[in-house]
């Protein structure tokens, strides 16, 4: 790898990939991912850009994916499950083009494979003129409470203080590549259409950071998917620990893997 990316890797038994989101980084999944520890090798990426791992000049979902795909190859893992919190779903999708045959399951966690809107894109990249005006601070400081419900944001001052103190510390150069990769990237709807292993949406009924018809729409892309909305916002890894958990869990037992 031409520049360092970062990741942990733990637990024994088939793989779980867990892709966090924008402006996040893999401690995100520190808790989530202890009750699958005896029972699968989970793998938590910090995506170019955040985390440990060194923004590239360059970004897309395309070419993080391609990062993806050297840990797997590094590791010498042929198969595995992805999970994708929304950018990682992104990503996740973006994978899923370059090399499904590497895929056992593919959750989509508060994510979806349509691009944006032409109104999203305009925000995002009004997004990227305030940073570069503003710096990616006071961006931050306000994005990351809105992930949330208003009741949880208001009961965990300590969990949204530390989210908002690493995403501070991340390049703004990174996060800017990463919005203009989110403008960026294309429809993926015919993948997961055509996708062959099994497939579970979790989505949160108070999510303003993923649509709600963007949410519906996916689950009418397969019938056969799994697919369970909570009434959460957009982090239910944190808002519906224990609920996302067991959800999860029972797609995993029924993967080929």
């Amino acid at each position: 790898m031409s520049k360092v990316l970062s990741y942990t890797i733990l637990g024994n038994g088939p793989t779980l990939l867990l892709l966090h989101g924008f402006c996040e980084d893999s401690s995100m999944w520190d808790n989530f991912k202890i009750p699958f520890l005896n029972d699968y090798t989970v793998i938590c990426p910090d995506l170019p850009g955040f985390g440990l791992s060194e923004a590239k000049d360059q970004i897309s979902m395309e070419i993080m994916a391609s990062c993806i795909n050297e840990i797997l190859e590094k590791e010498g893992i042929e198969k595995c499950c992805f999970v994708g919190h929304s950018m990682g779903g992104y990503v996740a999708m973006a994978f899923a083009e370059k090399y499904p045959e590497k895929l056992s399951g593919l959750c989509l966690f508060h994510s979806h494979p349509f691009e944006d809107t032409e109104d999203k894109k305009e925000n995002r990249r009004k997004t990227i003129e305030f940073m570069k005006r503003w710096g990616s601070g006071p961006f931050v400081r306000e994005l990351i409470p809105k992930l949330f419900k208003k009741e949880f944001a208001r009961d965990n001052p300590d969990l949204l203080s530390s989210m908002i103190a690493k995403a501070e510390k991340y390049l703004q150069s990174g996060i800017i590549a990463a919005t203009d990769a989110m403008i960026e990237r294309p429809d993926r709807s015919e993948i997961i259409r055509h996708l062959k292993c099994p497939l579970l949406f979790i989505v949160g009924e108070f999510d303003e950071a993923i649509p709600a018809d963007f949410s519906k729409a996916q689950q009418s892309l397969r019938s056969d998917a799994m697919a369970y909305t909570l009434p959460i916002a957009h982090m239910g890894m944190f808002e519906a620990v224990a609920e996302t958990q067991q959800i999860l869990s029972s797609f995993l037992m029924n993967l080929k893997h």
